[in-house]
């Protein structure tokens, strides 16, 4: 029996938490048209193209990022996610606000929400993608939706001049 083997897409010893502009392509399950459809050359967003486009511009108030221009199609989204070098750097340098946690059952350290409610680390954006797509799937299934949303994974491309951006 033949096992297939999954292509690594992403760049091997690349720090996807480095402050940067990524260009990201996230694409529902089987290439489905859950988000609404183009009419006269339009997207119309429907009730889930809306929660979509809510939770992507919410993604500010869970993680120290700026989001660029973006665009939800019928079955995928691009997007442009801007990381910002942090100030926080390590354990020793963390912000007042952080709270730290140590748990008794593997003795590992874990940053906890500020009291607004952001990630102090530097999200990478494996972090930010998966946050997004499980707060998504999450509401949907919460309000009926059945279907598996998002393929999985995701595509992403690091903007490295203004010329990639343009």
């Amino acid at each position: 029996m033949d096992i297939k083997h999954r292509k690594q897409i992403r760049l091997k010893k690349y720090d996807y938490s480095d402050a940067g502009w990524y260009f990201v392509t996230i694409c529902t399950q089987d290439k489905k048209k859950y988000f609404g459809n183009i009419i006269n050359n339009k997207m119309i967003l429907n009730q889930n193209g809306l929660l979509i486009k809510s939770n992507w511009k919410k993604l500010i108030n869970k993680f120290r990022i700026e989001l660029d221009c973006f665009i939800i199609m019928p079955n995928h989204i691009h997007a442009i996610v801007v990381i910002r070098q942090t100030d926080v750097v390590g354990v020793s340098f963390m912000k007042p606000e952080i709270k730290m946690t140590i748990s008794k059952s593997n003795h590992h350290m874990h940053l906890l929400n500020n009291k607004k409610g952001l990630i102090n680390q530097t999200p990478t954006i494996g972090l930010i993608i998966r946050y997004f797509k499980s707060k998504c799937s999450y509401e949907l299934h919460k309000n009926g939706f059945s279907n598996n949303l998002w393929q999985r994974n995701y595509y992403e491309h690091i903007i490295r001049n203004s010329s990639i951006y343009s």
